[in-house]
């Protein structure tokens, strides 16, 4: 991945940046043809070696691939933003885009049967979780015919994360005033990915708040 030293993120935060998305395009190769699936995943137990987990459905090329072992790649998307020169503070500015993303990658096996029971659960938990108050889903509410059809159906795989490369590009080079002026253009944009793209420039200068930050959005306000 290539990234500005600007917007290059450590392994750990990395990491959990991951965990918190939870899904992910998963890509593997196929005798040097790239073989792809978007999938969710978790993040396992902490021990001395970084692993996750997901599965596919057995008729998924990757379930063949996984068997074979082999290094694949994980790549996690937050929000991303088209930027428009217009909306800088400053002139002489191009068209960018914004936008956050981590790359995971390392060996993969595929899980036994006890193993890919303890993932769905884990699975399952850390999803139905988002929606609390609601009474999490369990796979105790499937009868056991379906439960084992399910168990049939799918093949669990860990990853053993070797290398975690992370870029959150949110323009952290620009100065204060291009800085608002992005926030002030985004926020008030119809795109959600532009609107939490404005959300997450705003967490990294918190100082600007109150008159200086009315100050520097202002013009910004009255440009034309």
């Amino acid at each position: 991945m290539h990234t500005r030293p600007t917007s290059q993120i450590d392994e750990a935060a990395g990491l959990a940046y991951a965990a918190a998305r939870g899904f992910g395009l998963v890509i593997a190769s196929d005798a040097g043809r790239p073989v792809a699936s978007p999938l969710p995943f978790v993040v396992e137990p902490a021990n001395a070696a970084r692993r996750l987990a997901f599965h596919v459905a057995r008729g998924n090329r990757l379930a063949e691939l996984a068997a074979q072992g082999g290094s694949w790649l994980l790549v996690v998307m937050g929000p991303d933003a088209y930027v428009s020169p217009d909306w800088y503070a400053s002139a002489e500015q191009v068209p960018t885009w914004l936008y956050e993303t981590v790359h995971l990658s390392g060996a993969v096996r595929v899980m036994s049967d006890p193993q890919k029971r303890d993932h769905l659960d884990r699975l399952s938990a850390t999803f139905e979780a988002w929606h609390a108050p609601k009474p999490p889903w369990t796979a105790d509410k499937l009868t056991p015919a379906r439960h084992a059809a399910f168990m049939q159906a799918i093949v669990a795989i860990e990853m053993t994360v070797e290398m975690v490369e992370g870029s959150l590009k949110l323009n952290q080079h620009k100065s204060d005033a291009d800085h608002i002026a992005l926030v002030s253009a985004l926020s008030a944009g119809a795109d959600a990915g532009g609107r939490a793209i404005a959300a997450r420039m705003a967490k990294l200068r918190p100082h600007l708040s109150g008159t200086q930050h009315e100050a520097l959005v202002e013009p910004v306000k009255t440009r034309t």
